[in-house]
């Protein structure tokens, strides 16, 4: 889930209209984060996109600050990472069942800040914490124990090869608005298990589920200082980039390129996920009711305000006006509006005030070359700010709704000849996150999908690969460098070390110093004797 628009680097503060939350325990949580001893700092107004109102201030931190957290945050880790995995292990178990004993005020902090449905913030974010916890605690050790190596090269023959994982110090998380836990403070989990510290820097819009859950982790034993939260706009996240020894970032495109380079004038390692636009292919033998449910709820959860959701759709043209009508009846369904608890509708705000116009471009675009709108189409008025959940037909790869990330609630659907066509529109892109295959012939299923070039796909199934997280999770192209989850997931936040260890030798090996003619033959000959009996076309 990634690819959420927004420019961490150099954005100015965007329009302040409020955001809600008269909720003490959001509060609460604001409150804190200034106390923690950034007095005098500027502020950023929180708002809640559903209704309007502004649900708190948090400090926006100057460059100075960074610093100084960054100080600190090194000094923590020496002692974090000598207590070894099982320590570090019971931190984060305990911090999963306090997740679940809090998960009411989790899920209130989320929804305040970001507006989406209650169900939304509990089974996409607080539900992958819980598991992310339980994960690291039981996995880091395994992915990051020391690896016995075998080598063919004579001259280590009897020698001990090892690659060991040691942490790389200070880790600098920059999150996305979409998923503040998931995305933002998720990412910190694995960081954490390595034994590294880490200053998460989320997004100044979604900036109060991070200080809920670092709050979360200190009740837990987590010591002072390993885990902090650096709030600020753009420049808090310029000044992380220098003070660190890793940047994770998730976010747009064009900001990951920033970033990126900014790591690169610090020779410093960086795992960039990125945006989406990721393709759903519907060939005519697929079971249309299956794959009608799951184009609707796919493209508009979240608002479809999540880089693996299904942002285009390509269906065979013998079952295309069948798959758009059941998709068409579905959306209908959908109710809108403020998130008013469990059940209340089923698609929440647009989180991120810019998102708003590039959802209305993208539909005015496709209108004006042709397509048509078979239902929404259009924003709601406010308070909150909310886009009708929207279908489009007659589309084609002239319009920015097939081509352009437009992460919101929509779903442009486009009428194939056949899976050759599919596949070839599906890989004319420049992102390449996730896709989807929809077949009864799961092997046909499968020989498509390994076509599509894209970091994940499922075959009559969607998105729900980044649930399982022994899977590595990663964009090709424009989407992405690295991966999250699986054994890539956390050694990207470490450093390799070859060891080579000699326990009985020689006082002098045969190539050294003296050089002799006769041994330098000898070794000539015994080396045509290993290596000359390949076989010469």
């Amino acid at each position: 889930m990634a690819g959420a628009q927004q420019d961490q680097m150099e954005r100015e503060a965007h329009a302040e209209n409020g955001v809600s939350g008269s909720d003490a325990a959001v509060t609460d949580v604001a409150t804190a984060a200034s106390a923690a001893g950034q007095a005098g700092a500027a502020s950023i107004s929180v708002e809640n996109p559903a209704t309007g109102q502004v649900v708190a201030t948090v400090p926006d931190l100057d460059a100075e600050t960074v610093a100084e957290m960054a100080r600190r945050g090194r000094a923590a880790q020496q002692h974090w990472n000598a207590i070894g995995f099982e320590a570090r292990g019971r931190v984060l178990l305990r911090a999963q069942k306090w997740l679940l004993d809090n998960g009411e005020r989790v899920i209130e902090t989320i929804v305040s800040e970001t507006g989406k449905t209650y169900e939304d913030a509990e089974f996409a974010e607080v539900a992958y914490g819980v598991n992310a916890f339980g994960f690291w605690a039981k996995n880091a050790p395994k992915y990051l124990a020391d690896r016995h190596v075998k080598s063919s090269q004579l001259l280590v023959r009897g020698k001990k090869l090892i690659v060991r994982y040691r942490p790389l110090g200070l880790i600098g998380v920059i999150g996305p608005w979409n998923y503040p836990l998931t995305n933002s403070f998720g990412d910190c989990i694995p960081a954490l298990a390595a034994g590294n510290s880490v200053i998460l820097k989320p997004s100044e819009v979604t900036p109060l589920t991070s200080l809920l859950m670092a709050e979360g982790l200190r009740e837990c034993g987590l010591p002072e200082d390993v885990l902090q939260v650096a709030t600020g706009r753009g420049q808090t996240g310029a000044a992380l980039i220098e003070q660190v020894d890793m940047v994770m970032f998730t976010g747009s495109t064009r900001t990951g390129r920033m970033v990126a380079q900014e790591a690169a004038k610090r020779l410093i390692p960086c795992s960039l996920e990125l945006g989406g636009k990721d393709p759903m292919i519907v060939l005519s033998d697929a079971d249309l009711e299956r794959a009608a449910n799951l184009a609707v709820y796919y493209s508009m959860q979240n608002a479809g305000q999540t880089c693996i959701s299904i942002e285009r759709a390509y269906v065979e043209a013998p079952i295309y006006d069948e798959f758009v009508a059941k998709v068409t009846e579905k959306v209908r369904a959908l109710r809108v509006g403020p998130p008013q608890g469990p059940g209340s509708v089923e698609v929440g705000a647009i989180t991120f005030p810019p998102q708003m116009q590039t959802i209305e471009e993208h539909v005015a675009d496709a209108r004006a070359k042709g397509a048509r709108v078979l239902t929404g189409g259009n924003a709601m008025p406010g308070p909150g700010r909310f886009f009708e959940p929207t279908v489009l037909v007659d589309v084609d790869h002239t319009m920015k709704a097939m081509t352009e990330e437009t992460f919101g609630p929509t779903l442009p659907i486009m009428k194939v000849a056949d899976a050759e066509e599919a596949v070839r529109l599906a890989n004319e892109s420049p992102y390449g996150l996730g896709a989807s295959v929809f077949t009864k012939d799961a092997a046909k299923g499968e020989q498509i999908a390994r076509r599509i070039h894209a970091g994940a796909a499922n075959v009559n199934d969607a998105l729900i690969n980044y649930t399982a997280l022994e899977l590595p999770m990663g964009g090709a192209k424009a989407s992405g460098l690295g991966t999250r989850h699986g054994a890539g997931g956390i050694r990207k936040y470490c450093e390799e070390q070859s060891l080579v260890v000699t326990k009985m030798a020689l006082k002098r090996e045969v190539h050294m110093f003296p050089y002799k003619a006769r041994t330098t033959r000898l070794i000539q000959r015994f080396f045509k004797l290993l290596y000359g009996r390949g076989r010469r076309d």
